[in-house]
């Protein structure tokens, strides 16, 4: 059999069930799943990252669906999908890519992967970063300490 490579793509900042959702929907599509993330430098469409990015790639790594995890490159996106030369590139429900645009931006460069969006995480409403930190901060951002908790006990 041969190999079908998957790419999926993203900050993954804060990991929650809508990411696991998508990189297991991405995994479905073929049985090599590359996951490229996203620089710090280089996510400048929402707040910057919380988690630094070789942290998230650690993190990304470890995930069960994932065979293969790689920062993206700093200047040009598409120099890790040229290595990788994937059959199927999937996109996240809330990812700010327009389809047609990337399918004409990759046949420029030669590659003519299949374009998939991969739907929304049919669970609760923590399925984004932004939401998990605005739930922090609504229940957490006032009590910094418990009273008598100390910064460092062994």
């Amino acid at each position: 059999m041969t190999s079908r490579r998957i790419v999926a793509t993203g900050t993954f900042d804060i990991l929650h069930p809508g990411h696991l959702f998508y990189l297991d929907e991405s995994k479905k599509l073929g049985n090599e799943l590359f996951v490229i993330v996203a620089r710090d430098a280089n996510v400048k469409h929402k707040p910057h990252p919380i988690i630094p990015e070789d942290q998230r790639l650690a993190m990304v790594a470890a995930m069960k669906p994932v065979d293969h995890a790689m920062l993206g490159d700093q200047t040009d996106m598409f120099l890790p999908i040229e290595k990788i030369h994937p059959d199927v590139i999937t996109i996240g429900f809330n990812q700010m890519f327009d389809e047609e645009t990337l399918s004409r931006q990759l046949a420029e460069r030669g590659l003519t992967p299949q374009i998939v969006r991969i739907g929304k995480f049919p669970g609760d409403d923590l399925c984004s970063s932004r939401l998990v930190v605005q739930r922090i901060i609504t229940k957490r951002g006032h009590d910094h300490h418990h009273p008598g908790e100390r910064e460092h006990e062994p």
